[in-house]
């Protein structure tokens, strides 16, 4: 199995950025599709991004379509979110997992390893 650590979460004002940064140890990171979810407070899990093994894949939710980039350094071990033009909706802990499928989901059913998650809150 594969062990995530997400970090980079914060306290912005709407309109700036973070990148999140995705840690992985354990097998092979870059045989795994990735993707990024978010949770706010009394809501569902939500897809958020998608990147293939070979990054040559990407895929978003529209809600940060233009805004966020996912990205991943196999050499690093390490997977990333970069995130601009924050809105307060963006509010929520994000977390990073991992899919053996091999194709693009955006289903948490399909990612089987998962991080803790980092909070991201954006001020008004």
């Amino acid at each position: 199995q594969v062990q995530l650590v997400e970090s980079g979460g914060g306290l912005v004002q709407a309109g700036g950025s973070l990148r999140l940064s995705c840690a992985a140890s354990g097998r092979t990171f870059s045989a795994y599709n990735m993707g990024w979810f978010r949770q706010a407070p009394g809501k569902e899990r939500e897809f958020v991004a998608f990147i293939s093994r070979s990054t040559i894949t990407t895929y978003y939710a529209d809600s940060v379509k233009g805004r966020f980039t996912i990205s991943r350094d196999n050499a690093k071990n390490t997977l990333y979110l970069q995130m601009n033009s924050l809105k307060p909706e963006d509010t929520a802990v994000y977390s990073c997992a991992s899919s053996s499928i091999g194709r693009v989901t955006t289903s948490p059913e399909d990612y089987p390893y998962w991080g803790q998650g980092t909070q991201v809150t954006v001020s008004s």
